[in-house]
């Protein structure tokens, strides 16, 4: 695939990521690079790079880590990467969220209005729309072996000390922008922490692409 493809909001959004790189601290990097290793060694022996993004709730970090590390691997045309995300509970997907991953050009849609909807995720005319809802880590939608676990919550952290099936577990917390649902500060601060999830992702499937 190739970024042309995107939607052109989404990918211009997406182009002005490696800009910000350098926003990225070094030690922070170390973490990413992690990452972008255990994807190239299953490149390497032709495995599938699955990634299961874990949060307490997966209801916000996760869900916005699965979604750009997924269009972090179209934009940089890096191929049998597969990504998902659980919680330690089940939820549902946060409006918030939701909302700032719409404001970047990304397409959301949804014909269930239950407790736990089914969200469509478009990033393309031509790219197949794929599935996001809250679940357990160890829902069956998720992989059960030959994964990464990328905890994205101090919480899960802690919680889940051992994730069974894992061939790698990476702790990369980002701070929960949840406290500010209630604040005037709401939009900007889930668009922030939406940004820097992008970025990081961005910067991964850089490293990736360059191996």
């Amino acid at each position: 695939m190739k970024k042309v493809e995107l939607f052109p909001k989404l990918s211009t959004y997406c182009d002005k990521l490696s800009e910000e790189f350098i926003q990225i601290p070094e030690e922070r990097k170390a973490e990413l690079k992690d990452i972008a290793n255990f994807i190239v060694e299953q490149r390497k022996e032709h495995k599938p790079a699955n990634l299961l993004f874990v949060c307490t709730s997966n209801s916000r970090r996760s869900h916005m880590a699965q979604v750009w590390s997924q269009i972090a691997s179209y934009y940089y045309s890096i191929d049998s990467v597969f990504t998902f995300s659980g919680g330690t509970e089940q939820t549902r997907v946060n409006i918030n969220a939701i909302d700032a991953l719409n404001r970047t050009g990304i397409e959301i849609y949804s014909n269930n209005q239950g407790d736990n909807p089914l969200r469509y995720i478009r990033i393309g005319i031509k790219i197949n729309p794929w599935v996001i809802f809250s679940k357990k880590y160890t829902d069956a939608t998720n992989p059960k072996n030959n994964f990464a676990a990328v905890m994205v919550c101090s919480e899960a952290d802690k919680a889940c000390p051992f994730v069974e099936g894992a061939e790698s577990r990476i702790g990369l917390p980002y701070q929960d922008p949840k406290e500010f649902d209630n604040s005037p500060l709401k939009e900007a601060k889930y668009d922030e922490r939406c940004r820097q999830i992008a970025r990081e992702m961005f910067f991964i499937m850089d490293l990736v692409s360059k191996k």
